[in-house]
């Protein structure tokens, strides 16, 4: 008995191997049409392949999309720094040459307008309502500052240090509108043009660069920086590019606005500069009451 049904299973299993040889011969033939049970599995897979890919290739796109992102940040956050580092070397770099020309002529000279100590400080308070007025650092008398001291970030200068306490003090920012807030200023270019900041456009976002004398040669995206004849900033701080120059309201003088470099909008870190050269008195320097840093 047992051996009928071990020969019975050996028929059925070479039974069902022919019919399969027959159905994958079957299959592989050429045909114009497909049978139904074929054509239904065909389309299942078909969909279920389609339902699936479509959001796989999605979410690998996706993420592909932000990886690209991502390296475009930090290749424009890099650029950015460096171009940030060019705008200081190109204004140093002009101020430079035309002292070392200077200090051949005047072997003696020991100590310039450019000369100051940096004190480092962040920015702990801006009130909203004089965002683009004032801001609050946390450095104060205690560590050697006083009353209009110059501020600068990595792109140049932001203004100047209006009040101070014991631990803190007060900066007023260039883009105050505070007609008393005037800063001596020089035009970089083969021959020095020199004016007053006095004022900012809140329409444009720039600088008012005024008191350019009528027949004064300036051009676009030349540099301005500190000229240090005013009393109480150092010389060669950047400030920012010329932008446009126009006659000034009466006609006698010109007027140009200037790009500033830092973003009073943004601002962390700054320096408060220490000048090293004796300051003169400043009433000896204005008229009226007129302040002209």
């Amino acid at each position: 008995m047992p051996q009928f049904f071990l020969n019975k299973r050996l028929i059925i299993l070479l039974v069902s191997i022919i019919i399969l040889v027959a159905l994958i011969g079957f299959s592989l033939r050429e045909r114009e049409k497909l049978t139904w049970p074929e054509q239904f599995i065909k389309d299942t897979t078909g969909w279920f392949q389609s339902a699936f890919s479509r959001p796989a290739n999605y979410i690998a796109g996706f993420f592909g999309n932000i990886e690209d992102l991502q390296n475009t940040y930090d290749e424009n956050r890099e650029l950015k720094s460096r171009l940030e580092d060019l705008a200081k070397l190109e204004a140093d770099v002009q101020q430079l040459e035309k002292e070392n020309k200077e200090l051949r002529e005047i072997l003696d000279k020991e100590e310039t307008l450019r000369d100051y100590s940096p004190i480092q400080a962040t920015v702990i308070g801006r009130n909203p309502d004089q965002w683009h007025e004032l801001l609050i650092i946390n450095q104060g008398e205690t560590n050697g500052i006083t009353q209009n001291m110059a501020v600068i970030t990595a792109n140049g200068l932001i203004g100047k240090i209006k009040s101070t306490r014991q631990f803190t003090s007060t900066v007023q920012l260039l883009s105050a509108m505070d007609p008393t807030n005037r800063i001596s200023a020089e035009i970089q270019g083969e021959e020095s043009v020199f004016g007053t900041i006095e004022g900012y456009d809140e329409e444009k976002k720039l600088l008012k660069l005024k008191r350019i004398p009528y027949d004064a040669k300036v051009e676009k995206d030349q540099n301005v920086i500190t000229s240090g004849l005013g009393g109480i900033f150092p010389k060669g701080l950047p400030i920012g590019k010329v932008v446009e120059v126009v006659p000034d309201e009466y006609g006698l003088n010109q007027m140009a606005y200037i790009q500033p470099g830092p973003n009073f909008y943004d601002i962390e870190n700054v320096l408060v500069v220490k000048r090293e050269m004796t300051q003169p008195d400043l009433s000896e320097m204005v008229d009226n009451e007129e302040e002209e840093l």
